[in-house]
């Protein structure tokens, strides 16, 4: 009843009278619609952030991947950049919409459009205002694991200067910056597992079993509990195939 209410007169009042807690609570509760809408009638930077956070959100568990969905996302990060550029939020989301939206155009396209430089030109400023912000430092470890899984390691050094050395190290900072951060974790493990999953197969273990018992704050974090205790299944027991198939499901390629 109580949360009906609150929803009634989220409905009711104007959409600026809501505060980015509120808005917030929306999303934790899994309306990424009304969070997104929400967000973005209050034309502030955490505002215009958590409806990016929720576009995304709704993005990650559909399927298929959606395109549309993605540059809505991209277009509200950048509104948040564009109300504060240094809310740190903004700019992760932003690196993150443009991640899966490389996934879907493609490599070659992808360089073209130099989405790896505004990524990681995103994730930097995002760490330079708020260098202890797990989200900003796992975020960049996967711009690492990505861009040398992409190009190979040579390449991925010479033209990015990305490498696995680095992927790790900031994986790690991130994991002890929020141990108990369920996205994290979860995040990390199928980074890794879309990258080498032999050669990385305990840490990819450690990190889906550490989602699976962390504490699940949002309806998002218990949906990705889900995938990471399914894909935990699979790096234990295989086959290797089905696994690899439900990593690249999960990254958002769209086979």
């Amino acid at each position: 009843m109580k949360q009906a209410l609150i929803a009634l007169l989220l409905l009711a009042v104007p959409a600026t009278a809501a505060t980015t807690d509120e808005i917030f609570a929306v999303y934790a509760r899994g309306d990424y619609e009304q969070a997104a809408r929400l967000g973005e009638a209050a034309r502030t930077a955490p505002g215009y952030a958590v409806a990016a956070r929720a576009v995304l959100a709704g993005e990650v568990l559909r399927d298929p991947p959606c395109m549309d969905c993605l540059r809505r996302a991209e277009r509200l990060a950048r509104a948040a950049i564009a109300a504060d550029p240094h809310h740190a939020f903004g700019q992760i989301w932003l690196a993150v919409a443009l991640g899966y939206q490389a996934r879907l155009t493609g490599a070659v396209r992808a360089r073209w459009a130099d989405t790896p430089g505004q990524s990681r030109a995103a994730l930097d400023q995002a760490l330079a205002d708020d260098p202890a912000n797990p989200f900003a430092v796992s975020a960049l470890g996967g711009w690492h694991i990505e861009i040398v899984r992409g190009g190979g390691a040579f390449l991925a050094r010479h033209l990015y200067g990305a490498s696995e050395a680095e992927a790790l190290s900031l994986f790690d900072r991130a994991v002890k910056l929020d141990p108990a951060n369920v996205a994290v974790h979860y995040q990390i493990g199928l980074s890794l597992a879309g990258y080498d999953p032999d050669k990385f197969r305990l840490r990819i273990a450690s990190e889906f079993r550490a989602a699976v018992t962390g504490r699940a704050d949002t309806a998002y974090e218990r949906k990705i509990q889900d995938r990471a205790n399914e894909l935990l299944g699979l790096v234990n027991h295989g086959p290797r195939e089905a696994l690899e198939a439900r990593v690249r499901k999960y990254q958002g390629f769209a086979d």
